[in-house]
This record gives structure tokens, C-alpha cells and sequence, in this order.
């Protein structure tokens, strides 16, 4: 039998629970989960029962495992966003390969020293910027590799978060203050300037930016509203006149309580509570920061922002972030010389000036179509593991230099939404 590769998990969440489940669904036979950390007991626990972790393994906080003699060979870190560098560094020393959790970390600087350790240390390193791994976005840059738009000239790109997500992750949750975890860019949208750089091909030169906390602020909460949803007039569809015309879109009560009675009991439900009922839910939302009115939490993130990039041929680019969106895929247009392709996640047409013709692509793994990103998760977790098993990096399509590269886009981007200029790179 050949020696299965060792992996430990640092940040038992649900992003660090589903790589490790992901890593033995479907490579069980090349990979091994035998460590976690993990500062929640139910998270923690969960982990380590699932893939039969002893308990010399099993730690709360991730300074303890690299206290020990290196155990595993790989590691996935998948702590909080504020809690990258120093773990990232600390395995890179000690001779761990890395795969590490988006963004790379909260500053510039931060991440110069993650690279700079990883490279001393000669490790794997990759960043799980999944949207690279997507069968659409395989499509989209072999179509432009073969000239059937000529040259690209602009893009086009919506990542349409979603009001309830918003509402979820970037109002009430772990991302919706930038102190705690990092500004919403960065956060959010790091995969879609990563993916514009990684479709076009091309170095961004000068980046400007707009965007504000338009909506999610206390002046906007309507006349009457309750500090929590449970309380309050406009949690439910019908509102408080009964025609549901004054109801509340972002409430807790219709986003997580109504879910769990529909008998969901996944993302986002699982992530306030470790029981999900609706006697556990109820429970959330009477005492934790979910059932909070999203007019009075302490959010600071933007929830719309627009990025101008030119590229350093002059080609140019617009990327929009909202929070304003109904449930939908990522949406982009790249215009060139020769044809435009117009894609949704899904499917991808291919408009051919010189033929006249429009072409369709479908944008989805057939196996795998809803899988985790369009199956784009399975594929970076089969990327990672190939390399670990290899001991061979050509497989990762987010190395260390290229995720600094378009990371560095991402603060330059955020730089100019605050500072009113533009900034070259």
C-alpha cells in the first residue's frame, strides 16, 4: 500500500470541514485527516469524530500543533481572515504545504511575508481562489487563448452577492465589520479581481474606485422597528398592514426561522447554530448577533462598490459588487476585436464578428453541477491534492506570486475608493 500524505486542519469552520470532507470523499485513498484546531468545542469535536482524529491530535487553538514535531505533511488553514498570517508563516517554517483560505491575508505587507515564507521554505502554496478552477472559467480562457474574440479590449464583470447573503455575512456576521475581520473587497470580491486578472491575461496598470454603506445604517430602519426580528412589525412576509408591501427583506426571521421550518438545514442555518431546530434557531436570534435588526449592528463593509481597472496594453475593465441582487450568478462580458462572450455562470456565448454566428458553451461540470461553485471546489481540492501527492505545483492555478499579484489589485482598489484617485500599480 502506498504511504497515504497527512493533512492537518487549522480552523475547523464550515470552510475547513468541507475541504477536509471533500479531501477523503473523494481522494480517501491518497489523503489522511490527522490533526485539527479549532476553538469552538462543537466544531472541534464534529471534525475530529467525522475522520476518527485521536485525541493527542485535537487542539483549540493552532499555536499547539506547531508546538509539536511536525505530524502531517500538508496543512489547510482555514482561519479567521485576521488569523492567516501568522499560522501561514508558522507552518511554511516548520515545512507544511499550504492551502490557505481566501483572502490571503487583511494587509498588503501581510501577505509580501506570507510569499517570502513560503518561497524560503520551498512549500506548496495555494490560496483557494476557486472561481480559477471553474469549468466556465476553463471555457472562457481557452476561447480567448484561441483567438475567437481576437484581441480582448474590456470586460465587464457583477458579482451580485445577494440581499439576504448581505444581510447574513457582511451586516450581522463575521465580515460585516472591518476591524474584525478586513474591508469588504477584499473579503468578498478578492475572487473576482483575481478572476478578471487570471480571464484577461493581462498586468493591471491603474485602478479606481466608488462605493459607500449606502443602506445597512440606523437612519434607514423603518418607523416602529424592533432591535431584534423576533420583536419586530416587519419581520414577516405580510409586514405590518397585511399586504407584505412593508415588509422587511433582510429579516431574520424569513431568512433563517421560516428556513428551518421548510426543513433547511444547511448554509446560511447551520452557521448560527449548533442546533438546528426551529427551537435552536429561535433561540439564535433571541441571543446571538443573527437576530440582530440590520439597521442596528456594527457594520462598517461597503454593500456596492465598482472597480475601473486599465490593463497595461490600455485595455480596460469595470468589476461591480452589490448587495442589491436577487439570488443569482456572477455575470460577465468581455468585448475583443473579433467577438464578445457573454457568460452567467451557466453558459457562455460566443458572438463571432467575422462569422456572424453566436455560439453556445455550457459553463458546468456535467458530474458535478452544483457542487460547491460548480464543482469548482472538488476540482481545486483534486489540484491540491495531485500536487501534494507529486510533490509537482503545476497543477495549482493560484500560486503564491499570482494571488499576490491580483490581491495587490484588490488594495489598490480599496485605496482609491478612500483616498479619490487613482492609483497605479
Amino acid at each position: 500500500m502506498k504511504k497515504k500524505k497527512k493533512v492537518l486542519v487549522l480552523g475547523g469552520g464550515a470552510r475547513g470541514s468541507d475541504y477536509a470532507g471533500r479531501m477523503l470523499r473523494d481522494h480517501g485513498e491518497d489523503i489522511e485527516v490527522v490533526g485539527v484546531a479549532e476553538p469552538r468545542d462543537y466544531w472541534r469535536t464534529r471534525l475530529a469524530e467525522r475522520h476518527g482524529i485521536p485525541q493527542s491530535h485535537v487542539f483549540a487553538d493552532w499555536r499547539e500543533p506547531l508546538s509539536l514535531e511536525r505530524f502531517a505533511d500538508a496543512v489547510v488553514i482555514a482561519t479567521p481572515d485576521r488569523l492567516h498570517t501568522e499560522p501561514a508563516i508558522a507552518c511554511a517554517q516548520q515545512g507544511y504545504h499550504i492551502l490557505l483560505e481566501k483572502p490571503m491575508a487583511p494587509t498588503e505587507e501581510e501577505c509580501e511575508q506570507i510569499v517570502r515564507a513560503a518561497h524560503a521554505a520551498g512549500v506548496l502554496f495555494a490560496v483557494c481562489h476557486v472561481l480559477r478552477y471553474t469549468p466556465y472559467t476553463q471555457t472562457i480562457k481557452n476561447l480567448i487563448a484561441s483567438g475567437a474574440i481576437g484581441d480582448p479590449v474590456s470586460i465587464q464583470h457583477l458579482e451580485p452577492v445577494g440581499y439576504a447573503h448581505q444581510a447574513h455575512s457582511f451586516v450581522r456576521g463575521n465580515w460585516g465589520n472591518s476591524q474584525r475581520s478586513c474591508f469588504m473587497l477584499l473579503a468578498k470580491s478578492c475572487h473576482d479581481l483575481d478572476w478578471i486578472t487570471a480571464v484577461m491575461g493581462k498586468p493591471v496598470a491603474r485602478v479606481a474606485s466608488f462605493g459607500s454603506l449606502h443602506h445597512f445604517r440606523a437612519e434607514h430602519a423603518p418607523s416602529g422597528a424592533a432591535a431584534r426580528c423576533l420583536d419586530c412589525p416587519f419581520a414577516r412576509a405580510e409586514g405590518s398592514d397585511g399586504t407584505g408591501r412593508d415588509a422587511c427583506p433582510y429579516s431574520a426571521v424569513r431568512i433563517y426561522l421560516d428556513a428551518v421550518a421548510r426543513g433547511q438545514t444547511g448554509w446560511p442555518i447551520d452557521v448560527i447554530t449548533d442546533e438546528v431546530t426551529p427551537a435552536g434557531v429561535e433561540r439564535a436570534l433571541r441571543e446571538g448577533p443573527y437576530g440582530v435588526c440590520v439597521y442596528g449592528c456594527d457594520n462598517d463593509v461597503v454593500d456596492h462598490q465598482v472597480v475601473s481597472l486599465e490593463f497595461d496594453d490600455g485595455a480596460t475593465g469595470v468589476f461591480t459588487m452589490t448587495a442589491f441582487a436577487a439570488p443569482q450568478g456572477r455575470q460577465t462580458r468581455i468585448f475583443g476585436t473579433h467577438g464578445q462572450l457573454t457568460g452567467d455562470d451557466d453558459c457562455i456565448e460566443l458572438a463571432d464578428f467575422r462569422s456572424g454566428e453566436t455560439i453556445r458553451y455550457e459553463g458546468r461540470s456535467e458530474s458535478d453541477p452544483v457542487d460547491g461553485h460548480g464543482g469548482a471546489d472538488a476540482a481545486m481540492i483534486a489540484a491540491f491534492v495531485k500536487a501534494l501527492v507529486s510533490n509537482d505545483a503545476s497543477s495549482l492555478m493560484t500560486g503564491p506570486e499570482e494571488t499576490l499579484a491580483s490581491h495587490r489589485v484588490v488594495f489598490a482598489a480599496e485605496r482609491a475608493r478612500i483616498e479619490g484617485r487613482v492609483v497605479e500599480l
